[in-house]
């Protein structure tokens, strides 16, 4: 009796890439939806370290992904995948996603290349099964940004570039914030603040006055101010009005980025999701979310708001698999995967 030979490995239909601020994730999935390999590595940040050395650090986690595929090794200079589908930090405007699309694409990682904001990712992550594209999505982690977009094509969206375009929080302006009002707090410039006392505790220093020093002489990494968010949160939930005031501020910007987009996309009158992801809005912070479910209802009250819990590469791998024309079970088998 002769011996069955094994099935060929499958081959990768889309290479997934999410890259945010602190981490890029990668996955190389099958047509049918089977993720066959996970990659991880550090942050996409092409503004500090120039376009060139920011892909070289999506190429980190793309290896990381095609080995853990253990695809036999292709022809040189063949793809991995048909298609890169990648949703990245700090792609804001159209002219950045194309010219992200050309760096990504000289790689030679897929046949086609496909960029987006990263923000697309939460909102193609948290429609539900079967759901058209239609709704809007709010993430607010490192910045804060929002996306929306209809099934015929058409999308809102922001510049989302900090302070010039408009933008107020995500988790480096409340970090800076809380630091603002607690330096004025101890040397008489502000009112009080319990922020004074528990930013530098947080470090084990005793005032701000150290703190301040430590940040600007090196001997704290500017990087670990993000954090100071959890003990914002905390100071506000304790009834301090100083600390109060940037949780309800944080929120009235999410209910404005959401009921903008929602108008613009001719959805505030109708039902429609409302999206939130990033580690800010993904925390569970009950002043929070009960002031963005406050400002909603009264601006757009039929949105239906939820928080995505999955990963943003299952929004990344989900837009490759709709540009293929996958089937809806292996959008179903992707969403498993991920949880």
């Amino acid at each position: 009796m002769g011996v069955t030979p094994p099935a060929p490995p499958a081959r990768p239909a889309v290479l997934a890439i999410d890259a945010g601020n602190s981490k890029t994730d990668a996955a190389l999935i099958a047509a049918d939806g089977t993720v066959l390999g996970t990659g991880r590595s550090g942050g996409f940040q092409p503004p500090r370290t120039g376009v060139g050395e920011a892909v070289d650090v999506l190429g980190q986690a793309v290896a990381e992904a095609v080995g853990a595929a253990a695809l036999p090794r292709p022809a040189p200079g063949a793809p991995y995948a048909d298609q890169v589908s990648a949703c990245l930090a700090n792609a804001d405007l159209p002219v950045e996603e194309r010219q992200l699309a050309e760096a990504i694409g000289a790689r030679g990682w897929g046949s086609a290349t496909r960029v987006f904001n990263d923000t697309f990712a939460i909102l193609r992550a948290g429609l539900a099964a079967g759901e058209p594209p239609r709704g809007v999505a709010v993430v607010c982690g490192a910045g804060i940004n929002c996306v929306g977009m209809r099934p015929d094509g058409r999308t809102a969206r922001f510049p989302a570039l900090g302070q010039i375009s408009g933008d107020w929080g995500g988790g480096s302006g409340l970090a800076a914030e809380a630091l603002w009002w607690a330096a004025r707090a101890e040397d008489g410039r502000g009112g009080p603040t319990e922020l004074a006392a528990a930013l530098p505790g947080h470090f084990g220093l005793a005032s701000m006055a150290e703190l301040i020093e430590a940040l600007h002489l090196g001997s704290l990494a500017h990087g670990r101010t993000h954090e100071l968010v959890p003990v914002l949160f905390s100071v506000a939930a304790a009834g301090d009005a100083v600390a109060s005031a940037l949780v309800e501020r944080q929120a009235d910007e999410v209910v404005a980025l959401a009921s903008v987009a929602l108008a613009r996309l001719d959805l505030l009158e109708e039902e429609a999701p409302v999206l939130l992801g990033g580690g800010v809005l993904t925390a569970g912070h009950a002043q929070l979310d009960g002031r963005i479910a406050a400002g909603l209802a009264r601006r757009a009250p039929r949105a239906r708001v939820s928080v995505v819990s999955a990963p943003p590469v299952l929004g990344a791998g989900l837009l490759g698999l709709d540009a293929l024309g996958a089937l809806p079970e292996a959008h179903g088998k992707l969403r498993a995967h991920f949880g």
